[in-house]
């Protein structure tokens, strides 16, 4: 998951060393807003029934969703990560440290991702990214202090790489083109430990694959960002910003538009077309992921620049430029975004799961979009509720005790001689 700057007991913001520092409003609007899609993508996971699709509210919510969400929450959160990898060194070096506390910090916080991922796909929901983003940091921590070339290539290798096997594997299915409609063997299993089972079989696949094939190029593309501050200052790096939104999210809805149509029912095609769509819409997704990064660093820049006055989300209270209440809610979501997430999985899996209130079998596309509507809306009052209080999110907590550990990563600085 993407850092979290923790705040003391008097709601100042904390860099992961000493010293204060504010948090900028554009890497926590995105992942509160990201969240949104994570929640539409993850409960339409959930659902098991023969037919997804029978009413027009169904066709409507599945045009939208594989126009301009699915396939893209995965890139857009990936970014982030990579974003707030580069965030976290930074803190580090701020605080007196170098690239090696910066490297142990952020190995330490793989293997917390990795075993939070762990526990999070085996019991709850096997399409589970904190685990695929915990292997990319221990993989691949090296990759936070690269030069720009060494980005550039890096992502452009990934990303041909994954275009390549998503390619071969949809020429290699059959004909007939199988059998789409068959849910993850733990999705309709009606005993919660045989479930598990499952989940951990599907996840141990599921991980290496979404790291490797889906979130690593823009992971590198959200270190490259995060070397040039782009979500922290979005004011100052306008015209990069619209171009990336215009022609991400650009390609991101041309890209995602006919398997939206094929799927929505709307427009007929073959099982071969279907498989090539297929590929398409998730080749699509990175450059729907930057161009929505892209848009939210613009309007947060936007937000950024109206008249000072004190911020609700500033936790210095100094007079700040303010988002608004509403924003800063959302921005309060993307503090506490591991939280949310969490949550969103526990909520879905009561909702959804066989050994729960089984509406994963009934469900259409439109009914699950209003429990994942109604399940982050809730987390936004509940991420806002803990910013009036003061309080971090409780994984976040988690993880911050688990990678700090007792002993300091940065030595305390040395007198000065007077």
């Amino acid at each position: 998951m993407a850092s979290h700057t923790p705040r003391d007991r008097t709601g100042s913001a904390r860099a992961d060393g000493p010293g204060p520092a504010r948090r900028s409003l554009a890497p926590d609007l995105a992942r509160g807003f990201m969240l949104l899609f994570i929640a539409l993508v993850n409960a339409g996971f959930f659902l098991t029934g023969p037919e997804t699709v029978r009413t027009l509210a169904d066709q409507v919510v599945t045009f939208v969703q594989l126009t301009l969400v699915s396939g893209r929450a995965i890139p857009l959160f990936a970014l982030l990560f990579g974003y707030g990898a580069v965030m976290i060194a930074r803190r580090v070096r701020a605080s007196g440290g170098g690239w090696v506390q910066a490297r142990i910090l952020l190995r330490r916080r793989g293997w917390v991702l990795l075993a939070l991922g762990a526990a999070h796909g085996v019991l709850l929901l096997p399409v589970d990214i904190l685990g695929a983003y915990g292997l990319a940091l221990l993989l691949f921590v090296g990759l936070v202090r690269a030069r720009d070339v060494t980005l550039w290539w890096t992502a452009g290798v990934l990303a041909a790489a994954s275009a390549a096997v998503h390619t071969v594997w949809a020429l290699s299915l059959p004909v007939d083109g199988g059998d789409s409609s068959v849910a993850a063997p733990s999705l309709v299993e009606p005993s919660f430990v045989a479930a598990s089972v499952e989940r951990f079989n599907e996840w141990t696949l599921y991980t290496p694959i979404t790291m490797l094939l889906v979130a690593m190029p823009t992971i590198v593309l959200g270190v490259w960002a995060g070397h040039r501050r782009l979500l922290e200052e979005p004011g100052a790096h306008r015209p990069l910003l619209r171009s990336a939104a215009a022609w991400g999210l650009g390609a991101g809805v041309l890209t995602g538009l006919p398997s939206a149509l094929v799927t929505a029912g709307w427009v007929p095609a073959g099982p071969r077309l279907d498989g090539a769509l297929a590929v398409l819409h998730e080749l699509g997704g990175w450059a729907g992921g930057i161009g929505w990064a892209a848009l939210i660093a613009l309007l947060a820049a936007r937000w950024e620049s109206r008249p000072a006055r004190t911020s609700p989300y500033d936790g210095t209270r100094a007079p700040v430029p303010a988002p608004g209440p509403a924003v800063a809610a959302v921005a309060a979501v993307g503090e506490r975004s591991l939280s949310c997430y969490l949550l969103q999985s526990l909520v879905f899996t009561a909702v959804f799961a066989p050994y729960g209130l089984g509406l994963g079998a009934s469900l259409g596309a439109a009914g699950a979009a209003a429990v994942a509507v109604a399940t982050w809306l809730a987390s936004v009052a509940a991420a806002e509720a803990l910013r009036r209080a003061g309080r971090r999110g409780p994984a976040e907590v988690l993880v911050r005790r688990l990678t700090r550990r007792r002993e300091p990563l940065v030595a305390p600085p040395l007198p000065r001689a007077e």
